[in-house]
């Protein structure tokens, strides 16, 4: 006579495994990871933003940093730090792409190829009342500048484990904003309308 399994025995195995697959994904939230890595990649990203430009403003003969009066991104129609926006998608180096800064002029040529973009690009929506994507500010008389990022994983942002937003050093008040440059507090509290990250 031949064993095999009965019908309620394999019933019995499908229901476990589907419990078990059910609380491993919310238990892993494949959804906070990749929240989480592209926060990773945006902090890896201004980290080298902020490198190049201050390796620019020592090397330049003439640095030239943009507009006091506009803010610079890849998304229109906002306005951030008080001031109107100015983008293009260009990611160039040239001093045509979204940041204003001709680093190809350099030296030997730009230490980067290209400027990075957040790498899941949004608008302000009302649904959410927040907007990620890259800010970059200046103070043409300093030559200084600050370039703003909004997290979107729970563990990065103000809540989180791996909060950075409100230990930045940035302005008090704004928690909620990744900020870093050589001069934090160009986008201010009554005028971070950009990217409300707080979603108020």
């Amino acid at each position: 006579m031949e064993k095999g399994f009965t019908l309620l025995e394999l019933l019995i195995v499908i229901g476990i495994l589907a419990i078990l697959s059910t609380t491993m994904i919310i238990v892993i939230n494949p959804a906070e990871i990749l929240r989480k890595a592209r926060d990773s990649q945006r902090i890896s990203d201004l980290s080298s933003l902020k490198t190049v430009i201050a390796y620019y403003l020592t090397n330049a003969s003439s640095p030239s940093i943009g507009s006091d009066t506009y803010s610079y991104s890849v998304i229109t129609g906002t306005t951030c730090g008080g001031r109107t926006t100015t983008s293009t998608t260009s990611q160039l180096v040239n001093g045509t792409g979204w940041i204003p800064v001709n680093m190809s002029g350099l030296t030997g040529g730009s230490p980067i190829g290209s400027l990075p973009i957040d790498p899941n690009p949004t608008a302000l929506t009302p649904a959410t009342g927040k907007a990620r994507y890259y800010v970059y500010v200046t103070n043409v008389s300093d030559l200084t500048f600050e370039i703003v990022a909004n997290m979107e994983s729970t563990y990065y942002s103000k809540a989180g484990d791996g909060d950075i937003e409100s230990k930045d050093g940035g302005v008090a008040g704004i928690t909620y904003l990744y900020e870093t440059g050589t001069e934090l507090g160009l986008v201010t509290v009554s005028s971070r309308a950009c990217l409300k990250g707080d979603g108020t």
